[in-house]
């Protein structure tokens, strides 16, 4: 298949949609390149914006990249190309974690990520509490067949499957919240009203706590004196997914990133919210608690789904592109 040429515009169009993907404390750790002769765009890690504390073998930035690149397919799909990925193509250059190449599509090609292209901008992360009203089965099996399309698993446990996943993130919340390193990494990227920069989550979109203690909602403020909404009473039904994978290498942690994404705009297409609950992947005893039987797999995120408000919104940097072979750090992204 031949390889087509981009202007500034569509390279505009792409990088947007890349980078509203999201990321681990909306730390957007990503970079972007252009040979516009070939049009490859090359996706590169940003260890500038690493997670020491909580993310140290680099796992969830490998997630939040992987997100950025399904993010870039969707788009160059809608836009009329077959994007070729290549995922960690230069074993002596560790940061440069994939290639997209934009081909010509021939007359027998699919392009299923087309029809998300429009969630990609509706798709955002709700710290609220969900109605309680159940996730048609449909509905969480469509989302199941797109983490299967990515090489990813995602397994909607029953009630005290449920409870027992919940369980092991409120541990990682509490050990999360005795340990002052990993509090102070979390303070350092929440912003307040008035401050500068795009990376990071505003106080307004931290949502609320559970009144009743059952939801673990990530708390980044670590008791500082910021305005935060009252407590609430989430949903006592949560519905999640726990997204894994079948083996835990650095393309795993990629290819888990992209059937993340995938699974949130399919949710985001059925006007289903979602969030992220990441905490017990944090520590290595309890992400090994999460597999349960299946012990020889890598979890690598636990989703809540539901029906509700999207309880605020991650602010957006705004995009250059730059021709070359390494762009500006990403430009523009929720982050979450």
């Amino acid at each position: 298949m031949q390889t087509r040429k981009v202007d500034a515009a569509t390279v505009r169009a792409l990088l947007a949609a890349a980078v509203a993907a999201p990321s681990i404390h909306n730390t957007q750790p990503w970079r972007f390149g252009l040979d516009p002769d070939t049009g490859v765009i090359q996706v590169r890690l940003d260890r500038a914006r690493r997670l020491p504390e909580a993310d140290p073998r680099l796992r969830a930035q490998h997630l939040s990249v992987g997100a950025a690149v399904l993010n870039l397919r969707v788009a160059a799909e809608h836009l009329g190309w077959d994007p070729v990925v290549m995922l960690c193509p230069v074993p002596h250059d560790p940061d440069l974690l994939a290639t997209v190449r934009l081909t010509r599509p021939d007359e027998t090609a699919r392009l299923p990520l087309r029809d998300l292209y429009e969630e990609v901008e509706r798709r955002h992360t709700s710290r609220m509490p969900f109605t309680g009203r159940p996730v048609p089965e449909r509905i969480a099996y469509e989302m199941a067949g797109a983490a299967r399309a990515e090489g990813a698993h995602l397994e909607v446990p029953d009630i005290i499957g449920t409870r027992h996943l919940l369980r092991l993130t409120q541990a990682a919340e509490a050990r999360n919240a005795a340990d002052p390193a990993r509090v102070d990494e979390e303070r350092s990227w929440v912003t307040v009203p008035g401050a500068d920069g795009a990376y990071g989550i505003p106080v307004t979109a931290l949502g609320a706590r559970d009144a009743s203690g059952r939801m673990p909602v990530r708390d980044f403020t670590g008791g500082l004196p910021v305005p935060r909404l009252p407590a609430l009473r989430f949903e006592r039904h949560a519905q999640v997914g726990l997204l894994w994978t079948a083996y835990d290498w650095r393309e795993d942690w990629l290819r888990a990133g992209q059937a993340l994404e995938r699974v949130l705009l399919t949710a985001t297409r059925h006007g289903v919210r979602t969030s992220v609950l990441h905490q017990a992947m944090e520590w290595p005893d309890l992400r090994a608690a999460m597999a349960g039987a299946k012990r020889r797999c890598g979890p690598q995120v636990l989703i809540r789904f539901g029906y509700g408000t999207d309880g605020g919104r991650t602010p957006r940097a705004g995009v250059e592109p730059v021709p070359g072979p390494e762009a500006g750090p990403g430009e523009r992204g929720p982050g979450e």
